[in-house]
């Protein structure tokens, strides 16, 4: 004779996602910033010092106003080098990326990843409102990706 189970009907649960997959969920939120009129000495300087390639650019109100990368500062050591200059006090506003390309605070990782295939961008600022609230790197997109490859999306 078999075991008769005295559980009853089990009512069918709907698995729910509930991974974070927004690009606040993955983002950096404490930045290493700069000013317009820093000297891009400084910048290198930090930039060694926290171990970071680049950071954004804010305004004396706190406005994103350009992106400041070591690839800018390639610039500065290859023209010092080429006027037989030694690296001067330039200020940031002179090397900086202007044209900054962002991402809302709102999207997933996924819409981002697209964001970084389409540019030769390595880190993008993510706003909301108008105003800067962090940084999302391809790092950070490809980690997030590590920690959603146990999910399943249907």
């Amino acid at each position: 004779m078999g075991i008769k189970s005295f559980q009853g009907v089990r009512k069918a649960t709907k698995k729910e996602f509930d991974a974070p997959i927004l690009v606040t969920d993955y983002m950096t939120k404490k930045l290493v910033t700069f000013t317009p009129e820093q000297s891009i000495l400084q910048v290198m300087e930090l930039f060694t010092k926290y171990n970071i390639s680049g950071g954004p650019v804010l305004d004396e109100n706190g406005f994103l106003v350009g992106i400041i990368s070591e690839a800018d500062c390639m610039k500065q050591i290859s023209e010092s080098r080429y006027f037989n200059q030694p690296i001067l006090d330039k200020s940031v506003e002179k090397f900086m990326t202007k044209n900054v390309e962002t991402i809302p605070h709102d999207i997933s990782i996924f819409d981002a990843a697209g964001v970084f295939h389409k540019g030769n961008r390595r880190r993008l600022p993510v706003m909301k409102n108008g105003l800067l609230i962090g940084q999302i790197s391809r790092k950070d997109i490809v980690v997030a990706a590590l920690k959603l490859s146990g999910q399943n999306w249907k």
